[in-house]
């Protein structure tokens, strides 16, 4: 039903046949599907089926977002990208792999000859973690024809065989490397202590790069002082928007994301609601309620908290809206949580006028009364509910 609905309305880029063989260009781009019985998995090179200009453009995430890509837009360019690709084990070796490696360590697009044993019909893939795919096919032979370009700091932590994948995550990072760029690293299984490199599935490592991240964030955050005032942010991506409340407390952190009727994931007539929670010793589990955006949107906000030096409570109301009616992936709400962030906030003497304010938004901007959620909300009943200290020292 979902599938029918988006080749309803973006039928035009699903018409297009290409040949078994081809000469394209990598943005560069690998895939690790996550399909098969583990530790079997797909290994994918994407590629347009043609020598196109500007192939970095396929599989940009950031640039899209900065430049305000629409829906059609992401899926006209991911809709020509190819997913070649073949069978392998987490832990295996062997020229295909090889060459998908290299590929994912590029600083720069990649001209390849592409074989498969069939020819490729477009269409598209989605998934809620992972970008939206091209056609796939089962590749036959893959020969790069182009000079390799690998900057040094990914040279220094492939080589380095005794750094851990998580240090390695942190050194990329420091140095402005695009979250795109080391969920790539870490899938291809370059990263990380020689004994334990392998293969990890795409959506899964998409999720374990804003994990990392976010935590190392959040270890600088605690030590920082605390806001002494009431926030919220207001904005979004793509039909995703984010309420951002920052309160003055040491770190806390509480997402509910409200899927509306007609939007990517919900065909139902009623709103859905997912929440998940950690305090300021962290989770021990995945968040499954909510998710790869979970992780997403706790890295947007703690990438704020880092870069004011403050810490906080933050409590996030995401309402992905029908104008959001195909699914690209978790990039998504990376980049609306970030969006939003950058706005200029609306600051609050007290937390009554802040929640009173933001009650009356939500009802007039989605017709959804924000109060069942409050009640529900674990930051709001630990402030209203716990002593603190300094309450005995007035």
């Amino acid at each position: 039903m979902f599938f029918t609905k988006v080749e309803k309305e973006y039928g035009n880029l699903f018409k297009k046949t290409y040949n078994d063989e081809f000469f394209g260009v990598s943005p560069p781009s690998v895939f690790i599907g996550s399909k098969l019985r583990y530790p079997k998995v797909n290994v994918g090179i994407l590629s347009p089926p043609e020598r196109v200009e500007d192939a970095w453009l396929y599989d940009k995430e950031e640039y899209w977002s900065e430049k305000n890509f629409t829906v059609k837009d992401v899926l006209k360019l991911r809709g020509n990208l190819i997913n070649s690709r073949f069978r392998s084990n987490v832990y295996d070796t062997g020229k295909f792999l090889d060459i998908a490696k290299e590929i994912a360590m590029s600083s720069k697009d990649i001209d390849v000859e592409i074989k498969l044993d069939k020819k490729i019909k477009m269409g598209l893939d989605f998934d809620k973690i992972s970008n939206v795919m091209g056609p796939r096919g089962s590749l036959r032979k893959v020969k790069v024809v182009d000079n390799i370009k690998i900057k040094r700091s990914v040279e220094k932590v492939v080589e380095d065989k005794d750094l851990k994948a998580v240090d390695a995550l942190k050194y990329l990072y420091k140095r402005g490397f695009e979250d795109s760029v080391m969920n790539k690293l870490l899938s291809v299984g370059v990263l990380g202590v020689k004994k334990n490199r392998k293969l990890v599935p795409t959506r899964w490592s998409i999720s374990c790069v804003h994990d990392v991240i976010g935590k190392n964030l959040i270890k600088d955050i605690k030590n920082y002082g605390q806001v002494n005032d009431f926030r919220v942010y207001f904005g979004g991506y793509l039909g995703n928007y984010f309420l951002v409340l920052v309160l003055p407390d040491v770190f806390n952190y509480e997402l509910f994301e409200m899927y509306l009727p007609g939007c990517a994931w919900n065909t139902e007539k009623e709103i859905k609601i997912a929440t998940d929670y950690e305090d300021f010793y962290g989770r021990k589990k995945y968040a499954d309620k909510c998710g790869g955006g979970y992780y997403a949107t706790r890295l947007g906000c703690v990438e704020t908290l880092n870069r004011i030096k403050k810490q906080g409570n933050i409590l996030v109301f995401r309402f992905e809206t029908p104008e959001y009616n195909v699914s690209l992936g978790v990039w998504v709400v990376l980049a609306g949580v970030r969006k939003t962030l950058k706005n200029n906030p609306l600051v609050f003497e007290n937390r009554d006028n802040m929640l009173n304010y933001v009650k009356d938004f939500v009802l007039k901007r989605f017709n959804f009364d924000l109060n069942c959620l409050l009640k529900r909300s674990k930051i709001i009943n630990n402030i209203r509910t716990q002593l603190k200290l300094s309450q005995f020292f007035r």
